[in-house]
C-alpha cells in the first residue's frame, strides 16, 4: 500500500508532503494550549505584544515571499495559516489587555475614593500597579493554581504524582501521528497535486528578486520576534501565563517546516533560494530552547514553598 502511495509523486515530494503535513498540524494545533491558559486566567500578561507583532509582520512577509518565489505548495500553505494563527492570539490578548487596564484603573478610582487624605499615599505604595508585573500575575493565578488542566499546558504542574513532561510528550507524538496520517489521506484525494504548468520564477527576474527580498525580511522578523518575550522574561524572572506546550509546538512547526522545504529538492538554485525560510525556521528554534531554558530556572520551586507551608502551619499550632 505505502509502495503504490508513493508511486505517484517522487521521493523528495512525499518526504516534502509528510514533513509539511506534520508542520501543519503542529501550527493548527499552536494555539490551544496558549488560548486556554489566556482563557482559565482572564490575563494574557505573560506574553510580549511585541514578540505577536514582529512574529505578524514575519509571518506576512512569509506569505508574500512564499508566493512570489514558487516555494513547496506545503510553504505556501503554512504561510497562509501562519497569518490566521497570528492574528487570532494578538485579537485574544489585545481584549485581556484592554479588560486588565480597564480593572486597575476602577480599583484604583475606587481605592482613592474610599481611602481618607492621611492613607492615600499608604494605598498607592501597597497598590498592585507598583508591583512587577510577575508578582501580580501571580496573584491572579492563585486561585487557580490547582486546576490540573491549566498546569498540565503551561508546564507548572509541580506536584509529585503530576506528569506534564510525560503529556507534552504524547501530545507531540500524537501531532506527529496525525499530520503523517493526513498526508497519506490527503495526496489519495489529490489534495497535494500540483498544477500543470506551474514555473519558478528566475532569481534575477523582478518577481524572484522581490520574493528574496520578502523572505529575507521574514527571516529576520522571526530571529527577533522572540527576543522581547526572552527579556520580558528574564526581566521579570517569570514564565508565569506562558504555556510551555506553545512552544513545544511551535518548535515542532519550525522544524518540520524546514525540513519540508529542504525535502522538496536539493538543487542548489533552490536552496540557494530556501535559505531566508531555512534561517527563518530553524533559527527560531535556538531561540525556543532558551525559553524552555527560562521556563527550567524560572519555574517555582517546590521545596521552598513546602517549606514555608510547614513554617505557617507550625506558627498555626
Amino acid at each position: 500500500m505505502a509502495f503504490q502511495i508513493l508511486q505517484g509523486p517522487s521521493v523528495n515530494e512525499a518526504l516534502s508532503g509528510i514533513f509539511g503535513s506534520i508542520s501543519l498540524t503542529a501550527w493548527i494545533c499552536l494555539l490551544l494550549p496558549q488560548l486556554i491558559t489566556n482563557f482559565k486566567t482572564k490575563s494574557a500578561d505573560g506574553l510580549s505584544m511585541g514578540f505577536l507583532a514582529i512574529w505578524l509582520l514575519g509571518d506576512l512577509a512569509n506569505l508574500s515571499g512564499a508566493l512570489v518565489t514558487g516555494l513547496a505548495p506545503t510553504a505556501m500553505v503554512l504561510a497562509c495559516y501562519f497569518c490566521i494563527c497570528d492574528l487570532i492570539l494578538i485579537t485574544q490578548c489585545s481584549y485581556y489587555n484592554i479588560c486588565s487596564a480597564r480593572r486597575n484603573r476602577r480599583q484604583r478610582t475606587a481605592s482613592t475614593a474610599a481611602a481618607g487624605p492621611e492613607r492615600e499615599p499608604l494605598l498607592r505604595r501597597r497598590s498592585s500597579s507598583g508591583l512587577p508585573s510577575s508578582h501580580i500575575r501571580h496573584s491572579r493565578h492563585e486561585e487557580s493554581s490547582l486546576d490540573p488542566i491549566k498546569r498540565a499546558l503551561t508546564g507548572e504542574d509541580e506536584t509529585p504524582n503530576s506528569s506534564p513532561w510525560l503529556s507534552n510528550t504524547l501530545s507531540i507524538l500524537a501531532i506527529y501521528i496525525v499530520g503523517a496520517a493526513g498526508w497519506f489521506v490527503s495526496y489519495r484525494i489529490g489534495a497535494w497535486d500540483s498544477p500543470d504548468g506551474a514555473t519558478v520564477p528566475d532569481t534575477s527576474s523582478p518577481a524572484g528578486i522581490g520574493g528574496q527580498v520578502l523572505g529575507w525580511t521574514s527571516a529576520l522578523c522571526y530571529l527577533c520576534a522572540r527576543v522581547p518575550q526572552i527579556a520580558k522574561n528574564y526581566k521579570e524572572k517569570s514564565c508565569e501565563g506562558l504555556a510551555l506546550l506553545f512552544f513545544l509546538f511551535s518548535l515542532s512547526g519550525n522544524l518540520m517546516y524546514g525540513l519540508s522545504v529542504f525535502a522538496y529538492s536539493q538543487e542548489p538554485k533552490y536552496l540557494l533560494k530556501a535559505i531566508p525560510w531555512f534561517l527563518g525556521s530553524l533559527g527560531t528554534i535556538v531561540e525556543d530552547c532558551i525559553i524552555f531554558y527560562q521556563f527550567r530556572i524560572y519555574a517555582p520551586k517546590r521545596d521552598s514553598q513546602d517549606g514555608a507551608t510547614n513554617g505557617l502551619a507550625h506558627e498555626s499550632i
